[in-house]
């Protein structure tokens, strides 16, 4: 079953502390429940001579100096008109910014331009009105910025997360194989645990998942016979990272003899979170395999494939290579 597609209220938008830019509301105080589901900012110039083509209620719509200077140029009648037609599309929020200032004021004031008919539209319709105390792109920069992060679609995995080498390495695998004794051991090594148990996932534009830990198990790490574990206050901060971009995922499993396990490293395998896909490792776990240092060398390895050097295939073609020389000797 697909996760719910996240979104926001206007009222949680204006209460968000991570928003960079300050909005106070104009008009329409009755639908600051209505739901913001895009991160992308419209502009709605076009829609302001009747072309609604594009027009989404569930983006918020800027009206910025250009849009402005057009409204005033048409007689109040035939504003007010166009104002209600597109007001009547159950928009979701329009936010006018600095750059729209009212007749008669300076450059360096910030004020709501002088176009009743705007809050009118708004008020009749339930729409929220703000205004930006900044520019059109500082307030759509700002906007952005805080959507991507608020919008952008989640999952929860279970596994563990660690940075290796700057590689993110998600382990997954059957509960008690061992991910986060593998985890304990690479931060003893020097590398940085994210998150045990649970990975709170989310993509990101154009094509990356990133992961983190779940509020409650932050820094936390659970080791059979040991209990929860503290890593920052044990290891110190260089212990342990927030959030980072996951690269390849590495699933353990119990090792059995009649398992032909990959011996070339040929063949890419992958693994879909969140329609991405991320390079996928399966490794064998038996006793006496040094699995802390066949992690480190698997994070090297991704480093390199990331630089343009596939072992596996370059030795392959170079053994090709020397076998079609030898052929064309011995002829």
């Amino acid at each position: 079953m697909p996760a719910p597609r996240p979104s926001m209220s206007v009222r949680a938008l204006l209460a968000d502390p991570g928003l960079g830019v300050k909005l106070d509301l104009l008009a329409g105080e009755a639908g600051l429940d209505r739901i913001v589901e895009s991160s992308r900012i419209q502009k709605s110039g076009l829609a302001l001579v009747g072309h609604f083509h594009g027009i989404t209620s569930s983006r918020i719509q800027i009206f910025g100096q250009t849009e402005l200077s057009f409204l005033h140029t048409l007689d109040v009648e035939d504003r007010a008109k166009k104002l209600r037609d597109l007001f009547a599309r159950d928009l979701c929020c329009v936010i006018v910014t600095r750059d729209a200032r009212s007749e008669g004021e300076s450059s360096a004031e910030t004020g709501f331009p002088a176009v009743p008919e705007l809050v009118a539209a708004a008020e009749a319709s339930g729409t929220p009105l703000l205004r930006s105390a900044d520019r059109s792109s500082v307030t759509i920069t700002a906007l952005h910025a805080l959507l991507d992060d608020r919008l952008a679609p989640r999952v929860r995995m279970h596994g563990v997360l660690v940075d290796v080498f700057g590689v993110g390495v998600l382990l997954t695998g059957p509960s008690a194989i061992g991910k986060s004794e593998c985890a304990l051991d690479l931060v003893m090594r020097g590398h940085r645990l994210i998150a045990d148990d649970v990975v709170e996932c989310d993509f990101r534009p154009p094509g990356m998942i990133f992961g983190m830990a779940a509020h409650l198990l932050r820094h936390h790490l659970e080791v059979r016979g040991l209990g929860i574990l503290n890593v920052k206050d044990l290891f110190g901060v260089t212990a342990i990272r927030e959030r980072k971009r996951i690269d390849v995922v590495i699933k353990l499993v119990e090792w059995s003899k009649d398992v032909e396990y990959d011996r070339l490293g040929l063949e890419d395998r992958y693994h879909t979170i969140l329609g991405v896909k991320v390079r996928e490792l399966v490794i064998p776990v038996r006793p006496g395999r040094d699995m802390s240092t066949i992690l480190e060398v698997a994070a090297r390895n991704e480093l390199l494939k990331n630089a343009g050097h596939h072992a596996a295939r370059e030795f392959f073609g170079n053994l090709e290579g020397a076998l079609m020389s030898g052929g064309r000797r011995d002829r």
